[in-house]
This record gives C-alpha cells, sequence and structure tokens, in this order.
C-alpha cells in the first residue's frame, strides 16, 4: 500500500494547505507550566514534565513526547509545549521527556541513548504514582519529532515491551543517510562520534534503518516540503520496514514543512491528532474511565 497522503486519507481531508509566515515561530511559542517534573536520574536534564489530562474521558495511555533539534544541547524539551499543552487538552496524559545532548557533558554516544530508553522505563511507573486515575495502565505511546523519531524509533527497536505504538514526525530514520546527507551539519557525527565507516557497531545499534521491521506498530507523518529531514528518507525506511514485515504506516502531508507537524495551530495538526488516536483506537475499549 502507497502512502496516504493528506488529500486522499480518511474522510477525503482536503490537501493541508495555509502554512504559517513563519513555520519555526512554534519553537518560542509560550505554553503553560507542567504539572509536575520528576527525575529520572541525577543529571538536571534527566527528567520528565508531566501534564494532567483534561475532561473525564476514558483513561488513555502516557503520551512520551521525545523532542528534536538534531540532538543538540541548544534545543530542549521547552518548544514541545504547545503540542503536549494541546494533547493534554485533548484527553492525553503527557510527559515531555529530557534528555543529555550533544554538547553536555554525557550527551551523544552512549548517553542521549541510555537517557531516552532509561526515562521511558521508567514512566509507566512514574506516571502511576504522580497521575493516579488518570493514565492507562501500561506502556507509553511514543512520540517523536525530527531526532526524537529516531529516539523513538531506537527505544522501540531495542526495548519492545517498553513501548505501546510510536507515532514518528518527520523521524531521522537513516543515520547512515543522514551522516551522508550531513544534515544539520554533522549532527549525526556529533552523536554517534563519526561517520558509517569510523563506527560501524554504533551504526549497527543506533540507526533504526538497520533494525528494520519495528516490532511495534508504527506512524510515521512526514511533510513533502520538508528541508530538515527529506521526506524520502521515511519513504525508504517504511519500504524497508513493510517488506521486513514490519506494521508501519506513512502518512504524507503535500504541503507541510518540518515545523508544522508539532503545532497545533497549523493546518498539518488534525492529520498528526488522527494518527496519534489510530495507534490507540484498538486499545480503547479495553480502558476504563476517569
Amino acid at each position: 500500500m502507497g502512502p496516504v497522503t493528506a488529500a486522499t486519507g480518511p474522510a477525503g481531508r482536503a490537501t493541508v494547505a495555509d502554512m504559517p509566515a513563519d513555520p519555526r515561530a512554534v519553537l518560542t511559542r509560550p505554553a503553560p507550566p507542567p504539572d509536575l517534573t520528576l527525575a529520572y536520574g541525577d543529571h538536571p536534564d534527566q527528567i520528565v514534565d508531566l501534564r494532567r489530562p483534561a475532561g473525564d474521558g476514558p483513561l488513555r495511555p502516557l503520551v512520551a513526547i521525545l523532542h528534536g533539534g538534531f540532538w543538540r544541547a541548544e534545543y530542549d524539551r521547552a518548544h514541545t509545549g504547545p503540542l503536549a499543552t494541546a494533547l493534554a487538552g485533548l484527553g492525553w496524559p503527557v510527559a515531555q521527556v529530557e534528555y543529555r545532548r550533544t554538547g553536555q557533558p554525557g550527551g551523544g554516544w552512549p548517553g542521549t541513548l541510555t537517557d531516552v530508553r532509561t526515562a521511558v522505563a521508567a514512566l509507566p511507573g512514574m506516571a502511576a504514582r504522580a497521575l493516579p486515575g488518570q493514565v492507562a495502565a501500561g506502556a507509553p505511546l511514543l512520540l517523536g519529532h525530527s531526532a526524537g523519531g529516531h529516539l523513538a524509533l531506537h527505544v522501540a527497536a531495542h526495548a519492545p515491551d517498553a513501548v505501546r505504538g510510536v507515532l514518528a514526525l518527520a523521524p531521522v530514520a537513516d543515520l547512515a543517510e543522514a551522516y551522508r546527507l550531513d544534515l544539520d551539519g554533522g549532527a549525526v557525527a556529533a552523536l554517534l562520534g563519526g561517520g558509517p565507516s569510523e563506527h560501524p557497531d554504533r551504526y549497527a545499534v543506533a540507526d533504526p534503518r538497520a533494525l528494520v521491521p519495528p516490532p511495534t506498530r508504527t506512524v510515521i507523518c512526514h511533510g513533502v516540503r520538508d528541508r530538515q529531514v527529506p521526506v524520502a528518507m521515511s519513504r525508504d525506511y517504511v519500504a524497508a520496514a513493510r517488506a521486513a514485515g514490519g506494521d508501519v504506516t506513512l502518512v504524507e502531508l503535500p504541503e507541510c514543512e518540518h515545523f508544522g507537524l508539532i503545532d497545533p495551530d497549523s493546518a498539518a495538526w488534525p492529520q498528526v491528532r488522527d494518527a496519534l488516536q489510530s495507534l490507540w483506537k484498538d486499545q480503547e475499549p479495553l480502558t476504563q474511565r476517569r
């Protein structure tokens, strides 16, 4: 099956249009503070922001947001505040995961990867204690954007029992190709300490493209106009994952760039919202109500 597009998807949705004048504006848009901030480690960036779900609907699984920024220190979880707030408003309990990044002590290889795996493993217990009666028991859904999409795919590949499903938004799904393309001026080399020929063992562990098929249900959304992470990367990853037997869906948004995927004010938002819902719908009848 070919990719679903915003023009050809369910319910005959119209093509995504009316891109904002400055798509990057979401990165600095203010958002309400989280309800709680908890630590999963000793480093100041080994923390998670939790947001309570609005309303009294059925219990939903925790959504763990893994932020992007090409794994670099200058980009943190704060820019996912509008996304997290919107999801909580729809009734999702939300965790914004922070992790050590390149340019920080302990960031890069292997700290960035181990931080995220540690955080995801700790989330069910943290959420159950901090949000009693507000979150469905069990593993979280992972929502990762850009480099965070890579991290979501990485965690699912190595700890499938800790993940309920993955929504990857414009993920860096092929680290070797991202290195070849020199995305964000050496971001992958900074993460892994060099290229595939220098560290083949690291790429074998860290690169989602080398780990297909993903062991959990996965939906990838990618804007065709993305200039940060080319949509061809997701197309190639999904083709390889399906050929290997993976349960993977690609949703292409013809008029969307890189940042609209995390902007609840963008025309891309309904497709992102529906993609997340699709990961949970099969489990919805089994959950209790708040």
